[in-house]
């Protein structure tokens, strides 16, 4: 299997190169593809640090890995172009046990979206691709805070909604974001074999119309106008289809 494994790499490298060089160009001119997309994005998490009590832990405005898939089909009426669909979501969180009073405090952030794809495909670079491209549709955010010592019991669940002397001190607050996005990119699509293709990409996510709710729905107010989706991303991608012609 150890031998098997590095003859199977320099094969599928070679039959690639072979078959670039033999197209014409990238894209075909009918077919389509799909795959798997992890990314990064660098959302603005200040504003929530900003609302937590000095006692939580402070969230990194560092990377957020990301997973996901998209696929495409090329529409043949105009050439170089396709159209498609896609979506990603990840997640990041904190959390610190205070050896004070004995309680966990955490904060989770989780940042998705997806929508409608079309992407234009550089007629003048052969070999592989590079496109431009822009995501249409919706994204959200979720931010989550607790405070809890992590050992509950059925029959305390509803302490906190009773008087104060009943009250445990365990505190949650859940606050959701929906937008619409548009997210522009410029992606380079390498092909590794007759029906595989890596892609590495980079763009922005723009966000608009924001609307906040906090626990069960309810309207949330004067969320800071730099807590929103916008954000600089990179993606990359494995992609199965028919990529040259």
């Amino acid at each position: 299997m150890k031998k098997i494994f590095p003859l199977l790499v320099i094969f599928l490298f070679l039959t690639g190169d072979s078959f670039s060089q033999e197209s014409k160009y990238f894209d075909a001119p009918f077919g389509g593809g799909g795959g798997f997309t992890p990314g990064f994005i660098f959302p603005n998490l200040e504003p929530l640090n900003n609302i937590l009590p000095a006692e939580f832990p402070k969230m990194s405005n560092k990377m957020i890995f990301t997973t996901g898939g998209s696929g495409f089909i090329y529409i043949g009426l105009i050439k170089f172009l396709r159209i498609g669909g896609g979506g990603f979501g990840g997640s990041t969180s904190k959390s610190i046990q205070s050896p004070v009073d004995n309680y966990r405090r955490e904060v989770k952030y989780s940042i998705g979206g997806g929508g409608f794809t079309i992407e234009y495909t550089m007629p003048f670079v052969r070999i592989f691709g590079i496109s431009v491209g822009t995501m249409i549709g919706g994204g959200s955010i979720t931010a989550e805070i607790y405070k809890n010592r992590g050992n509950f019991s059925w029959n305390d669940l509803t302490g906190e909604f009773g008087s104060p002397s009943e009250q445990s001190g365990n505190i949650s607050r859940r606050i959701s974001g929906s937008y619409w996005l548009i997210s522009p990119s410029l992606n380079i699509d390498i092909p590794v074999y007759r029906f595989v293709a890596i892609r590495v990409g980079a763009g922005y996510q723009f966000s608009l119309g924001e609307n906040w709710t906090i626990e069960n729905d309810q309207t949330l107010n004067n969320v800071p106008s730099d807590f929103n989706g916008k954000s600089f991303f990179i993606q990359t991608g494995v992609f199965l289809g028919f990529f040259a012609f």
